[in-house]
C-alpha cells in the first residue's frame, strides 16, 4: 500500500495528530462509538503508547472527543502495516494525509496476542499497566479474535481459554466491572467468569481501567438466544398448548436464573455493603424518572398519550415506607447479559446502563432495578415476534403467554433465594420497569424505529393494569 512504510520516518506525535484529524469523520462509523446522536466538534488526543515498534506497528491512543458540552475519553488500538492491510473490516480503515493509512487493530491476530502477553508478564509499558489476577498463571502466544455481536465495548477471545474485553468509552477509577467480579471471585461466587488480568493506565492524574481478562467459556449459552428460540419454537407450534405444556418451555431456566440473579445480589451486599436510605432518595429516583419522561417524550410523540399515566405509576414510589435498602447492583441486566453452562447461570458486564453516567452507574440502588431489567427482556423476547405483525391478536395472546410465564418464574426463583417475592413490592417493580421502558422507547426511536411498538406496547399494557 503507497506511504504504508513512511509510518516509521514520521514523528509519533505527528502520526497522532494526523490520526487526531481523521477521527471525528471514522469515529461515528464505528459500532462502540457511544456519540452518535450529535455531531463531533474536535478530537484531542491525551496519551498515547506505542506496543509494538516498526512493521507492524500497534499503538495504544486515548482521545478526547468532544461533543458541544459533552467531552468522553475513548481508547483505540491503532495498527499499520507495510503490506496489505490484515483481514479486517472495512470501516476499521483511517485514511491519514500523504497516502498513509493506519486501522483500528482490534480485528489484527498478530497484534492484539501481544496484550495477553504483557498480562502474563505482569509488564508496564510507558504509562500502561498490564496485570494478573492474584494466582492467575496465564498462558501466552495466543491468537485472538473479536466478538462481533459486542456494541458499547471489544471483546477478544484468546484461544478457548480468554476473553479480554476492551472498555471504550473510558470512565475515571477502577471500572464497576472489575470491582464487582473481584468482590463476587473474592466470595467464591458461582455466577461469574472469574477474573484474570486487566490493564490500566493513569491518565490526567486518575487511574483508569482500560480492560479486564475473564475466564472464556467456549459451550455456554447465550440467554437472549435460548429464550427468544424458545419463543419462537411456541408460536411456531400447531398444537396450541400454553407455555407450560410446550416441550420447548423456558420456565424452568427462568426460574433458575432468578435464582442466579438472587444469589448474585445476596453477595454483593455481603461483599460490599448496603446502605437504607429514605424518603429524599426516594424523591431523588421519583425526579430523575420524570425527567427522562419528559426528556423522551419531547423526541418521541408517541409516549405522550402515556405521559399521564406514567407520571400516576412514578409518584406511587413516593409513599413506599422508608427506609429502603439499597446496594451496588449489576444496573443493566437483561437476557443479553447472562450465560448458561453446564453448571448454571452466570452473569456478565457489570457495568451499569450504557448511556448512564459515570456517577450513576456508581451509585446505589435497589435490587429491584436489575428485577425489573430482566422483567423488561422476557417482554421483548416475547414482543419481537411481533415486530411486522401488530394486528394479529393470536401471535399477541401467544406471545404475552410466554412472556407472563417467565416473568413470574423468574420472580419465583428471585424469591426462593432472596425470601421476598419481589412482586410484593408491586409499586416499585412496576415503576422501575416502566422507567426502563421509557429508556427503551428513546432507543428504539434512534436506532430500530420498527421496534419502537414493542416498549409502547409494554408501557400500555403495564399502566392500565395499574390502573
Amino acid at each position: 500500500m503507497s506511504g504504508q512504510a513512511e509510518h516509521e520516518t514520521i514523528p509519533r506525535d505527528e502520526l497522532v495528530a494526523q490520526l487526531a484529524a481523521a477521527l471525528p469523520a471514522w469515529l461515528p462509523t464505528q459500532r462502540w462509538f457511544g456519540g452518535k446522536d450529535r455531531e463531533i466538534t474536535a478530537v484531542h488526543p491525551v496519551s498515547w503508547t506505542t506496543l509494538l515498534e516498526g512493521d507492524p506497528l500497534l499503538l495504544h491512543l486515548v482521545v478526547r472527543v468532544e461533543q458541544d458540552d459533552r467531552r468522553e475519553l475513548y481508547q483505540l488500538l491503532i495498527g499499520s502495516r507495510r503490506s496489505e492491510l490484515p483481514n479486517v473490516p472495512a470501516t476499521a480503515s483511517i485514511g491519514l494525509e500523504d497516502g498513509l493509512t493506519c486501522y483500528e487493530a482490534s480485528g489484527d491476530a498478530d497484534l492484539t496476542s501481544c496484550l495477553l502477553d504483557l498480562m502474563a508478564e505482569g509488564a508496564q509499558v510507558d504509562g500502561l499497566t498490564f496485570a494478573h489476577e492474584p494466582g492467575a498463571d496465564l498462558a501466552t502466544g495466543l491468537r485472538a479474535h473479536p466478538i462481533t455481536t459486542e456494541q458499547s465495548n471489544t471483546s477478544l477471545v484468546y484461544g478457548s481459554q480468554y476473553i479480554l474485553k476492551l472498555f471504550r468509552k473510558l470512565v475515571p477509577g477502577v471500572n464497576k466491572d472489575l470491582v464487582l467480579h473481584r468482590a463476587l471471585h473474592e466470595l467464591g461466587s458461582e455466577h461469574i467468569a472469574d477474573p484474570l488480568g486487566s490493564i490500566n493506565a493513569r491518565i490526567e492524574g486518575e487511574e483508569i481501567t482500560m480492560g479486564m481478562l475473564q475466564r472464556f467459556m467456549p459451550d455456554a449459552a447465550d440467554g437472549w438466544v435460548m429464550a427468544t428460540t424458545s419463543v419462537r419454537d411456541y408460536m411456531a407450534d400447531p398444537t396450541g398448548l400454553p407455555p407450560e405444556e410446550f416441550g420447548g418451555d423456558f420456565a424452568g431456566e427462568a426460574y433458575r436464573l432468578g435464582k442466579a440473579v438472587a444469589t448474585v445480589h445476596a453477595d454483593l451486599a455481603r461483599a460490599l455493603g448496603t446502605e437504607q436510605v429514605g424518603a429524599d432518595r426516594l424523591r431523588t429516583v421519583h425526579e430523575a424518572m420524570l425527567a427522562r419522561l419528559d426528556r423522551v417524550s419531547a423526541q418521541v410523540p408517541e409516549l405522550v398519550q402515556h405521559a399521564d399515566a406514567l407520571r400516576r405509576v412514578f409518584a406511587r414510589i413516593l409513599d413506599v415506607p422508608v427506609p429502603v435498602s439499597t446496594q451496588l447492583i449489576h444496573g443493566d441486566l437483561h437476557l443479553g447479559q447472562v450465560l448458561r453452562t453446564i453448571h448454571g447461570w452466570l452473569l456478565l458486564d457489570f457495568e451499569g446502563e450504557p448511556a448512564a453516567s459515570h456517577a450513576e452507574r456508581a451509585a446505589l440502588a435497589s435490587p429491584l432495578r436489575d428485577v425489573a431489567g430482566m422483567l423488561r427482556s422476557f417482554d421483548y423476547a416475547a414482543q419481537q415476534m411481533l415486530v411486522g405483525h401488530p394486528d394479529d391478536p393470536e401471535r399477541t395472546s401467544c406471545a404475552m403467554a410466554w412472556a407472563r410465564r417467565n416473568r413470574d418464574a423468574f420472580c419465583d426463583g428471585y424469591g426462593k433465594v432472596a425470601g421476598r417475592d419481589p412482586r410484593d413490592s408491586a409499586d416499585v417493580l412496576r415503576a422501575l420497569e416502566l422507567d426502563k421502558a421509557v429508556y427503551e422507547v428513546a432507543y428504539e426511536h434512534a436506532n430500530r424505529p420498527d421496534w419502537l411498538t414493542v416498549p409502547l406496547a409494554s408501557i400500555d399494557r403495564i399502566v392500565t393494569e395499574s390502573e
